[in-house]
């Protein structure tokens, strides 16, 4: 299926039913009076987070919807049927934007998340509500009003715990393959990931988390280069970011140290916020160099990017390194979720 995480659409909400104008007339009750019945109310439009829903390609072929419209009121006070609500469904991590406005009016990032985007148009008043002591036989009566209309932007932004992040083939993808059941494509040349990607990294028996693979940054990535910096929204929701290093990027004519900046540097232009997430480095493709050398060559690349966070050495292909780097985030992630959920001290009995 196509990866698509932006589409835009037009949401209508159904009309009120007109009112009705009517009065009872029976042989034995010949002045019975206006029995005009209200109009039914409009059908809303909701849109709901699903589980298993995962892009916004259906968005592409279908950009209208709109909700059934409210029936009119009969006879004998009878209330038109209301419309029928519309129910529409999107991937979770979907942030939903007003286009004429620019408000965000929501963030569906659980699943059965719902939010009402276009309210329904109320039913008009049938002329039993006109009914008075100086007005009898009233013919008045209300038309329904119009249902909200709204155009919208559907961002979708994944949810994942850790998000990968660094230059193309670095060796990202193949982490992946090594963290999780996920399947990324693998290849020798740049770009071979094209949308992102999404794996499941179980630790134990019932601890794991989502990492989230990226298409890889290049100089000048925020100014449109490569694949642009389009995807880094992907990573907002992520606790930590691995930023995944070529150890031996010099073989092939690059600079390790410098790609990495540059990395940082796209990073910093795409969100302040995003740069202050905890970042660790992933030093990779360390099966190219000689046992002895590794550990120099880890060092070398911290001291010449003046790293002062965690720093892993590892070969994503040979998964050396991987489990505990896998271990190490998790226990990370733990912390982070123990902090939030502890009782204030100052709250305690």
């Amino acid at each position: 299926m196509k990866f698509i995480d932006e589409a835009e659409i037009r949401v209508e909400a159904g009309s009120g039913g007109n009112g009705c104008v009517s009065f009872r007339r029976e042989k034995w009750a010949p002045r019975g009076g206006p029995d005009g019945g209200d109009g039914g109310r409009g059908g809303s439009v909701y849109l709901v987070a699903r589980e298993g829903v995962n892009t916004l390609v259906d968005f592409r072929v279908r950009r209208r919807f709109k909700a059934e419209s409210g029936h009119g009121g009969s006879g004998s006070d009878s209330t038109g049927a209301s419309g029928a609500d519309l129910t529409i469904e999107v991937a979770k991590g979907t942030e939903i934007h007003d286009l004429d406005t620019g408000e965000l009016l929501g963030d569906l990032s659980h699943d059965g998340d719902t939010l009402l985007v276009a309210k329904g148009g109320q039913g008009g008043r049938g002329n039993t509500r006109f009914k008075s002591s100086v007005n009898r036989a009233p013919r008045q009566f209300d038309t329904g009003k119009p249902g909200e209309s709204r155009h919208l932007k559907l961002a979708l932004k994944l949810l994942a715990d850790v998000g990968l992040l660094g230059a193309p083939n670095a060796g990202k993808s193949t982490l992946t393959r090594a963290l999780s059941a996920a399947r990324p494509k693998v290849a020798d040349y740049p770009f071979t990931t094209l949308h992102p990607q999404l794996g499941v990294v179980r630790v134990g028996t019932e601890r794991s988390f989502v990492i989230a693979d990226i298409p890889g940054l290049i100089e000048g990535a925020a100014a449109g280069a490569g694949l642009g910096i389009q995807f880094l929204k992907h990573l907002e929701r992520t606790r930590l970011l691995l930023h995944v290093v070529d150890a031996c990027a010099e073989l092939t004519g690059g600079d390790s140290a410098q790609i990495a900046r540059s990395v940082e540097a796209e990073l910093g232009l795409y969100s302040a916020a995003l740069a202050d997430r905890p970042r660790w480095l992933v030093v990779n493709k360390l099966d190219l160099l000689p046992a002895d050398e590794r550990d120099a060559r880890v060092a070398e690349l911290v001291a010449g990017l003046d790293w002062k966070g965690p720093v892993y050495g590892i070969s994503a292909l040979a998964a050396d390194g991987t489990k505990r780097l896998a271990q190490d985030a998790m226990t990370f992630l733990e912390g982070l979720r123990a902090a939030e959920t502890a009782e204030p001290s100052g709250h305690r009995a």
